[in-house]
């Protein structure tokens, strides 16, 4: 084992200037402040012309910063990506036969809600384990295809998407709440695509975006599910899209106040240089994780395979036989410990692996999140590491 886990470590002095790197909700993004956002729209009905101008933007411009295909609808519906996603799963599918492909926990809840909620008979769920992908290339084209592009709680992602055909009759859904403005995403192999306000922008949550290609658009006016939809989940009006949906009247009252957020955050990204700008910010930071961990022998990541590591969700796994050795609520407890030591210290808030998860550490390296906060952070998970091996080796002293 190197150095790093062996020998006496000194904490270090120097902080993070923001410890926060939690996955969800994400940090703010540089420069922001509250105090200068309008607030002449609180407090009005959203349908009005003035408000209903802002929530139009927030469309407008995130098609815009994402690039968009012109013939897609983009629209702002309940409940943030998990809303968004699950109106599309309800409104859209069981007209054909569905692929779905599970490698960590919400693909694994969508297939869940697939095959028990909507209890679609013709049915694939491919699925592996956490650091895994899944033979992506089993699916064939006259199915549905329902995926998560990144995996926010296991941090792997498709590392292309070769494996979709360009000339298909199923349509494809994706999750891509932690990739949207951090990936490239490639909207010729894609039909549905949903996100959140509060991932890679910082924004505040409860808000989702759902994109439709022209042929998601076509299942939705073309096929009647045989279940009943609530309200939240309606995008037909007498048999055809209904359009105003996608141009900012939304199905239920938002918040004024969180669409200003979403303003301000997409201000932030046309400031910096768009996508291609947000996209090097997340690939800066994960190269500034990627380097430590070379170094560092009692770390490692989580994915098995380099192509598939994530640039947002960073989840690590502790490699050394001190460690591993331990039972599962052992490794639960100690990383728990860890985290509480670097919270203490207020060098890192909310790291803690996903809670279905194997035991380790979750680093979100989104686009709002400064390099220079991650470069200042690493030195104190070898000092935790190191502090949590002494007072191991207390404990067995003692015993």
């Amino acid at each position: 084992m190197n150095t790093t886990a062996t020998r006496l470590c000194e904490k270090p002095v120097v902080r993070p200037d923001d410890p926060r790197f939690s996955s969800g909700p994400c940090k703010k993004h540089p420069g922001w402040n509250l105090s200068g956002f309008p607030v002449n729209n609180l407090g009005r009905s959203h349908r009005a012309s003035k408000p209903k101008y802002r929530l139009e933007d927030v469309i407008n411009r995130s098609a815009s910063t994402l690039g968009l295909p012109d013939d897609w609808l983009l629209g702002i519906v309940p409940a943030s990506d998990t809303g968004a996603f699950e109106l599309a799963l309800w409104s859209m599918l069981g007209q054909r036969g569905v692929d779905v492909f599970v490698w960590e926990s919400f693909s694994n809840d969508w297939a869940d809600d697939i095959q028990n909620q909507l209890q679609i008979e013709d049915l694939n769920i491919f699925k592996a384990d956490y650091g895994d992908l899944p033979d992506l290339t089993v699916t064939k084209t006259d199915r549905d295809i329902v995926f998560v592009f990144n995996g926010t709680t296991s941090g792997v992602r498709v590392p292309n998407m070769d494996w979709v055909a360009s000339e298909r009759e199923g349509v494809v859904f994706c999750d891509a709440t932690s990739a949207a403005f951090a990936m490239e995403l490639d909207y010729e192999k894609l039909d549905v695509v949903t996100w959140s306000w509060q991932k890679v922008l910082g924004s505040e949550g409860g808000f989702g975006m759902l994109a439709l290609s022209p042929r998601a658009v076509q299942r939705l006016e073309e096929y009647q599910p045989p279940r009943p939809l609530p309200k939240i989940f309606r995008l037909i009006k007498k048999g055809k899209v209904d359009r105003a949906i996608f141009n900012g009247a939304t199905i239920n009252t938002p918040s004024m106040l969180a669409v200003e957020d979403s303003l301000s955050a997409l201000s932030w990204a046309e400031s910096i240089g768009g996508l291609s700008s947000l996209i090097k910010r997340c690939d800066d930071n994960f190269n500034v994780v990627n380097e430590w961990v070379k170094k560092s022998n009692w770390i490692d990541w989580l994915p098995n395979d380099p192509a598939t590591y994530s640039t947002t969700s960073m989840c690590l796994k502790i490699v050394d036989e001190k460690f591993t050795s331990l039972s599962t609520d052992e490794q639960n407890a100690a990383i728990k410990t860890m985290c509480q030591w670097l919270e203490e210290e207020g060098v890192a808030y909310d790291i803690a692996a996903y809670r279905s998860a194997p035991p380790g550490f979750r680093l979100w390296g989104g686009a709002t999140i400064e390099k220079s906060d991650l470069e200042k952070l690493l030195p104190w998970f070898d000092w935790a590491y190191q502090h949590w091996l002494e007072n191991e080796f207390v404990k067995e002293n003692l015993k």
